[in-house]
């Protein structure tokens, strides 16, 4: 009997044991976040994708970050201070802080995370931050930016990724592959990725405002049909998706468990022409500017708009929105002309229709601007081939110059140099079509040395001519960021980069 009593005792010890456990395990909370596609690389240094900014928003805090009205504010910096002559930027860090392997933030860590990004072999972001020179250590908590020349959009390239900070013991320790595990000093700790599955990270005890993050967990799940996406949220499967289909908005509006917010987004989108990587720059449109102009004037911006984004999104022809600004209103966007645009093709002596090569991001908008752009440039004489792939697999076909169009978004920066140079600049990483003009380089260099908004402008205006006639990127429009979420999330805060910051969400 008395074996008996024990064995009963300890089986309902157990059995209290593991409701206890699932009660706990019930009560952590768990944010699923729907993505449009799965990140590429999760290395701030070597990352290009806009979902993987996303991602990131949760692991890796930057010494800066924008606010609500794109004014930069301080993250993982306390306050910076800028030299008079514009070429030293000293920068208080905040103390106190940890990266999630445990080791300590401090200057030494901020000079490694900024050298890493200038000097690691296939880093995208040493166009962003080039101008630095070097980065001093003036004490444990202030680190000093030495710059080539004065550079005005530095503060603003140090809100996304170029001001990421990385743990320098897993980063030299991991070297290429610290994106299969990195360790940052952001709210949440990386725990587990499965390609085209999930992502998953958790809440970081010792996060330096932890009293700020409410939810224990959050999953990323790349979905990469939109229906299937917004469906999953309706019933219950996410609680939020960073893109919606602008036809879904009226549907979400009237749905009393799902919110919306939307806001004009940093983001362009546009059809880049290869000029001259490898053999398949090897055709009228990469080489004949009058096949170039008829093709743009062939399109129909606006038609665009209504047919595939019921008029919510904002026809544009240039890397800044017509709400910047920035915005150089002398160069508007161009009406269709269907007649010139048949003019030019009979002058370029092209009979027939000009077979193009379209390689387009596997997403539903993007396939469907696709098909209205080749039913529009079909009628000036241009046969569109649509070739759809995976985003990863599209970057690396740009890289090789296996395209002749290549529909490509943008994410977009708070400052105009970051939507701009990476991909115009001669020998810039992004810049897949290897177009090159000295000129146009010279005067992004005048831009970034310039102060005073009209200033900026005034050599913007001389860029924007110039690459607006020549350049390789014919510029349709910017998006909304159209997030929805479900009725129990609280905490959202619409920001233009349509990045999704996890600090302050809350699940009732």
């Amino acid at each position: 009997m008395l074996f008996r009593s024990l064995a009963l005792t300890l089986a309902l010890t157990a059995a209290l044991a593991a409701m206890t456990a699932a009660g706990s395990a019930f009560a952590q909370s768990n944010l699923r976040i729907g993505l449009a596609e799965d990140p590429d690389v999760l290395d701030p240094t070597l990352a290009r994708t806009y979902v993987g900014r996303i991602v990131f928003a949760s692991i890796c805090d930057k010494l800066f970050d924008i606010d609500e009205n794109l004014k930069v504010v301080p993250q993982l910096a306390l306050s910076h201070e800028t030299s008079a002559d514009g070429k030293e930027v000293t920068i208080k860090l905040r103390p106190n802080v940890k990266f999630q392997d445990g080791e300590a933030f401090d200057a030494a860590a901020a000079k490694y995370s900024l050298d890493r990004h200038l000097n690691m072999k296939g880093s995208f972001r040493k166009p962003e931050i080039g101008s630095i020179d070097k980065v001093e250590v003036v004490d444990p908590l202030t680190i000093k930016l030495v710059l080539k020349e004065p550079f005005s959009p530095l503060l603003a390239q140090l809100t996304d990724r170029a001001g990421m900070m990385v743990s320098p013991k897993a980063a030299e320790a991991a070297g290429d592959k610290f994106g299969l595990h990195p360790v940052c000093a952001g709210p949440y700790k990386f725990v587990e990725r499965v390609q085209q599955g999930r992502i998953v990270v958790e809440k970081f005890a010792d996060y330096w405002n932890r009293d700020q993050v409410f939810i224990d967990r959050i999953t990323y799940l790349p979905i990469v049909d939109t229906t299937v996406r917004l469906a999953n949220l309706k019933s219950g499967g996410i609680d939020l998706t960073e893109r919606i289909l602008a036809t879904d908005i009226p549907a979400v509006r009237a749905d009393p468990k799902l919110r919306l917010s939307n806001s004009v987004s940093l983001a362009w989108f546009g059809l880049m022409i290869n000029q001259d990587n490898g053999p398949k720059s090897e055709n009228p449109l990469g080489k004949d500017p009058r096949v170039r102009k008829a093709f743009e004037l062939a399109l129909d911006r606006d038609a665009i708009n209504q047919v595939v984004f019921s008029g919510e999104f904002v026809p544009g022809n240039q890397w800044v929105s017509p709400q910047s600004p920035y915005y150089q209103k002398d160069f508007p966007v161009p009406k269709r002309d269907l007649a010139k645009a048949r003019a030019l093709m009979k002058e370029a002596g092209i009979t027939g229709k000009l077979a193009i090569d379209y390689m387009v991001n596997n997403a539903p908008e993007a396939r469907a601007v696709a098909e209205v752009v080749q039913s529009m440039v079909a009628e000036a004489g241009f046969d569109l081939r649509i070739r759809v792939v995976e985003v990863a697999t599209a970057l690396k076909a740009g890289e090789a110059g296996d395209f002749q169009l290549y529909g490509l978004t943008w994410s977009g920066r708070s400052d105009p140099d970051g939507n701009s140079v990476i991909y115009q600049t001669c020998g810039a990483p992004q810049n897949m079509a290897k177009y090159c003009d000295k000129d146009v380089d010279a005067w992004h260099q005048e831009a970034r040395a310039a102060t005073e908004l009209e200033a900026r402008k005034a050599i913007y205006a001389k860029i924007t001519e110039r690459f607006l006639d020549k350049g390789w990127i014919f510029y349709l429009y910017h998006p909304q960021n159209l997030v929805t979420h479900t009725a129990r999330l609280e905490g959202y805060r619409p920001i233009a980069d349509g990045i999704v910051r996890v600090v302050g969400l809350k699940l009732k």
